[in-house]
C-alpha cells in the first residue's frame, strides 16, 4: 500500500469505523485543530473544550491500538491554522503518496477538501463516515424533486429499517404518538438529573485563552460534564434508558425554569461527532423497551426514535438537498439585527432569559426552548435569519451546520419559504404558559395583549401574520390565525399593532 495520509476531523470520532480495523505501518491519521474552525462562527467555550478534548482523547486511543497519529494542536509553533495548509506541508515534509479523507457533513469543508485534492499532485480518496443511516442524497432521492415532509420519509425509514414494525404495519397500528408527548410537567413523576462527569479540562481553556479564540458562553473548566469519549457516551445512553426513557415522550415539550433537560437524553453531542451511531442508540433504546414494555409505553419509545431515524436523518438529507443555497434563503426578507441580550440573557422575559441563560451556561437546550421560545422570538420579531443561524451554530454544543441550519433557518425562522415546515412555528404567550413555568415569575403579563407590562409574544404574533399576510394567508394550516385577526374589532386590532410598533422599535430594552 502506499504511504498514506488519512484526515480525520472532529466531527468523525467513530471508533468502529473500518479505517480502524486493521493496523497498517503504511498509514498514518492526522487531527488538526486549526482557528480556521474558530473563526468562520464565535462557538461556545465549551462547545470549543468538547471537540478538542474529545479529538485528543480519540487520537491517544487510536495511538493506543497501534495506529501511526499526527496531532497538531492549535498552539502548535508550525501549525498553518488552515486544514488544507496544513496538510500540504505534511505530505511535502513526510513525503506521503495518497491522501484520504471522510466525507465531511459540512458543505464548506466539503467544498474545500476537494479543492485541496485537485491542488496536490498524488492520489486521493474518500470514504463514508460509516455513521448515518442514509447517504447524502438519500432524501432528494426519495422525494424525487417533490416537496420535502418529514412524516413520509420517517415511515419509509421504519419500514426499511423495520424498526417499531408489526410486519408491514407500526406497532400498535400508529405512526406517531406526538398527540400523546405535548404534556406540561405535571409532577406526577420525579425529575432526574442528567448524567454529567466531572473532567479538568482547565489547561485547555488556558491554552485558547492563550491563543486569543474569541468565544462567548460560560464554564467550569475544572468540572466539565459533556462525555469526551466513546465509553461515557454509552453510559450517557444506557442511563436514558435505565432512569429518563420511561417519561421521555410524555413530557418532552415540557419546559422548567429550575430544571435544565427533564427526560432528555443529552446524547447530541456524542452522536454528532460520531462516537455512537443512530443504529445502536435506537437498537439500545429498543433492546430496553423489549425488556421493559411493562414500564415503558409506546409513547415515549416512538417520540424519541421519530427524531434520530426521523429528524435528524431528514435534515441531513434536507441540507445536501439544498446546498449550496440554503444558507442565503430569506423568505420573509428580515433584517432585523440580533438583540444584544442574546449574547447575555439580561432581558424582562423570564422565559427568554432562563432559555438563553441555560444555553450560556450549558451549551445546551432542548428542542422547545430552542425552536418555540428562542426561535420563535426571533421569527415574530423579523430578526435576520443569518444572526440567528449564526447564534445557533455558535452556542450549541450539538450545533453542526448540516443539522443547525436546517431546524433554525427552516424550521425554526420559515426562512426557506416551506422547503421543511409546511407553516412557520409560531405561538403566543399562552403555548409558553400552558408548556412552562416561566410565565407566573415573569415582569410581563402573560394574558396581556396590549398596555402596561403586555408579554410581547402577544402582540409580536398578531403583527407577524398581518404583516406576512401577502405570504401566509392561503396557506391551509394557519387558516385559523387569519380569520381570527379579521374578526378583531378595528380598535383591538390597532392597539395590537400599535403595541407591536412600541416593541419592534425597541428589541434591546424588553
Amino acid at each position: 500500500m502506499a504511504k498514506t495520509l488519512r484526515l480525520i476531523l472532529g466531527d468523525q470520532l467513530n471508533s468502529k469505523h473500518s479505517w480502524y480495523n486493521n493496523v497498517d505501518d503504511n498509514v498514518t491519521y492526522i487531527m488538526l485543530e486549526v482557528m480556521q474552525e474558530q473563526q468562520y462562527v464565535m462557538h461556545h467555550v465549551q462547545k470549543i473544550l468538547a471537540f478538542f478534548a474529545a479529538m485528543r482523547n480519540f487520537a491517544h486511543q487510536l495511538t493506543q491500538h497501534g495506529h501511526k497519529v499526527i496531532y497538531v494542536n492549535l498552539d502548535d509553533r508550525g501549525n498553518k491554522q488552515d486544514f488544507s495548509e496544513n496538510i500540504k506541508h505534511v505530505i511535502k515534509k513526510e513525503k506521503f503518496e495518497r491522501l484520504e479523507y471522510q466525507l465531511p457533513d459540512e458543505y464548506r469543508l466539503d467544498e474545500q477538501l476537494k479543492t485541496l485534492c485537485n491542488e496536490l499532485d498524488i492520489d486521493t480518496a474518500t470514504a463514508d463516515t460509516e455513521h448515518f443511516l442514509t447517504e447524502r442524497f438519500d432524501v432528494k432521492d426519495f422525494f424525487g424533486g417533490k416537496g420535502y415532509r418529514m412524516e413520509s420519509f420517517y415511515r419509509h425509514m421504519r419500514q426499511k429499517h423495520h424498526i417499531l414494525m408489526d410486519g408491514d404495519d407500526p406497532v400498535h397500528n400508529r405512526w406517531n404518538f406526538d398527540a400523546d408527548n405535548r404534556k406540561r410537567y405535571d409532577g406526577k413523576v420525579p425529575l432526574q438529573e442528567p448524567l454529567n462527569f466531572d473532567h479538568d479540562v482547565l489547561a485547555l481553556k488556558e491554552m485558547i485563552d492563550a491563543a486569543k479564540v474569541k468565544y462567548f458562553g460560560n464554564v467550569d473548566a475544572k468540572h466539565f460534564a459533556w462525555p469526551l469519549s466513546r465509553k461515557e457516551a454509552l453510559k450517557v445512553l444506557q442511563y436514558f434508558c435505565e432512569n429518563l426513557l420511561p417519561n421521555f415522550g410524555t413530557y418532552e415539550d415540557a419546559m422548567l425554569q429550575n430544571h435544565i433537560s427533564l427526560f432528555h437524553s443529552r446524547i447530541s453531542f456524542a452522536q454528532n461527532v460520531k462516537m455512537i451511531s443512530p443504529a445502536e442508540v435506537v437498537g439500545t433504546v429498543l433492546d430496553y423497551y423489549k425488556k421493559q414494555s411493562h414500564n415503558i409505553s409506546i409513547a415515549q419509545v416512538e417520540g424519541f426514535v421519530r427524531q434520530i431515524i426521523g429528524w435528524r436523518e431528514f435534515m441531513r438529507g434536507v441540507y445536501w438537498a439544498q446546498m449550496p443555497g440554503y444558507d442565503e434563503k430569506n423568505f420573509f426578507k428580515h433584517h432585523t439585527e440580533i438583540p444584544h441580550w442574546f449574547w447575555d440573557g439580561n432581558t424582562k422575559m423570564n422565559c427568554l432569559n432562563k432559555c438563553i441563560g441555560q444555553s450560556l451556561n450549558e451549551a445546551w437546550a432542548h428542542h422547545i426552548q430552542r425552536l418555540m421560545v428562542i426561535g420563535n422570538f426571533g421569527l415574530l420579531a423579523g430578526i435576520n435569519p443569518d444572526d440567528m443561524d449564526a447564534w445557533y451554530l455558535g452556542i450549541y454544543i450539538d450545533a453542526i451546520q448540516w443539522v443547525e441550519i436546517t431546524n433554525t433557518r427552516g424550521m425554526s425562522q420559515f426562512a426557506d419559504g416551506g422547503i421543511i415546515a409546511s407553516k412557520p412555528y409560531v405561538a403566543s404567550a399562552a403555548y409558553i404558559n400552558k408548556m412552562s413555568d416561566y410565565c407566573k415569575n415573569c415582569h410581563y403579563d402573560y394574558k396581556k395583549k396590549h398596555g402596561e407590562k403586555a408579554c410581547p409574544y402577544n402582540s409580536l404574533y398578531w403583527n407577524f401574520f398581518d404583516r406576512n399576510a401577502d405570504k401566509l394567508e392561503k396557506n391551509p394550516r394557519i387558516g385559523m390565525a387569519y380569520n381570527n385577526l379579521k374578526k378583531m374589532k378595528p380598535d383591538e386590532r390597532q392597539r395590537i399593532m400599535e403595541q407591536a410598533e412600541a416593541y419592534l422599535e425597541n428589541l434591546n430594552a424588553l
